[in-house]
């Protein structure tokens, strides 16, 4: 722990920062803000009341305003400062509100009704967060459902194109048959075709297997993906041929040298498409759209779009719940996020 705050803190300048150590520090400052500014805006937002999320200038900081209990009123009142009158500077509590004019009354003369011109009050606000903003969730929305239906979907997928794209990479790095670099060129060739394209042959195979409205739907087509078949095949090719050979000598079948041999030597890359994966998955909201239209079986994206309207938008409930769609994924790449750097410099440049 030391040492990382030794060199957090490291400047060139010898008792005093040096110019270049102010730009340094300035550039990382900014990217930090670039990069986590918006995250820390969006968690704060999530906690703000319907009307501090109207509010023009908007604040950084959730705010409320302050409610009293008076006899007489079931409902707890908004408390005001009168700012001009004969009861300036006394805290009233507002009963109903019209027409610019305001009816108020004294928190300990609940009998006293006061009117007077609305502009004269003054919001007495406080820091304050709306919790009822997730606790909402669980009680309106099937939350956990969708949770699960994102879970499954992207665990099942990441599993079977792993699976997938480890097989077609090792036939692609490791036998040599006639037409391998017509394949290879052809399966680098569909990157370069757009999500779009597909959509609609994509659909009516899906269709047509009777997929829709089912998990199964969401997971099967993107069993396979190019990208992951090119990292993978990209590394496998570093495996020295000598090895498989050897193995070969020792009768050992080749789905022995698959999962014996290959998959261990290759698990720094697999483990760089598996967090791709779960990104990918976890993320995805076109294909689901498509392919799921009842409400059970709804992902978290999904029910991310069912918050907004055509009239109106729940926005409480969309940021608070887009908070809890981006912890998983958050935890997985902040854990993992290494492996990403690492795996991607063996397989990109070999």
């Amino acid at each position: 722990m030391s040492r990382i705050f030794s060199f957090l803190t490291a400047t060139r300048g010898k008792g005093r920062l040096h110019w270049t150590d102010w730009v340094s520090y300035g550039y990382l400052l900014f990217g930090v803000l670039l990069m986590f500014g918006p995250v820390v805006w969006l968690v704060l937002s999530s906690f703000k009341t319907p009307n501090e999320l109207d509010r023009f200038p908007p604040r950084f900081l959730p705010y409320a305003q302050d409610v009293a209990e008076v006899e007489g009123f079931e409902e707890p009142l908004l408390l005001f400062t009168v700012t001009e009158g004969d009861l300036a500077g006394q805290i009233v509590a507002q009963t109903r509100r019209a027409a610019g004019r305001a009816e108020v009354v004294l928190p300990d003369d609940p009998e006293n009704r006061i009117r007077m011109p609305a502009a004269n009050l003054e919001a007495i606000e406080g820091i304050a967060f709306a919790t009822e903003n997730y606790t909402s969730l669980f009680e309106r929305f099937n939350f956990l459902r969708f949770f699960w239906n994102s879970t499954f979907i992207t665990v099942m997928a990441t599993l079977i194109m792993l699976l997938v794209n480890s097989m077609a990479a090792f036939a692609l790095s490791k036998y040599q048959f006639r037409g391998r670099t017509a394949v290879l060129l052809m399966v680098v060739g569909t990157l370069m075709i757009p999500q779009t394209v597909v959509l609609v042959p994509l659909f009516l195979i899906t269709f047509e297997l009777g997929m829709l409205n089912s998990l199964w739907g969401v997971i099967i087509p993107g069993a396979a993906t190019p990208t992951g078949v090119f990292l993978l095949r990209q590394y496998m090719i570093t495996i020295p041929d000598e090895i498989l050979d050897a193995a070969r000598m020792d009768k050992a079948s080749e789905w022995k040298i698959f999962w014996r041999i290959i998959i261990p030597l290759s698990a720094p890359a697999i483990a760089v498409l598996a967090i791709l994966a779960i990104m990918w998955r976890w993320n995805d909201f076109l294909w689901p759209l498509i392919v799921l239209t009842r409400s059970e079986n709804f992902t978290l994206q999904l029910a991310l779009n069912s918050f907004q309207g055509e009239l109106q938008t729940d926005w409480p409930s969309l940021l608070a719940m887009t908070v809890l769609t981006l912890l998983p994924i958050a935890a997985v790449f902040m854990f993992l996020q290494k492996y990403i750097a690492t795996g991607i410099a063996s397989t990109g440049g070999k």
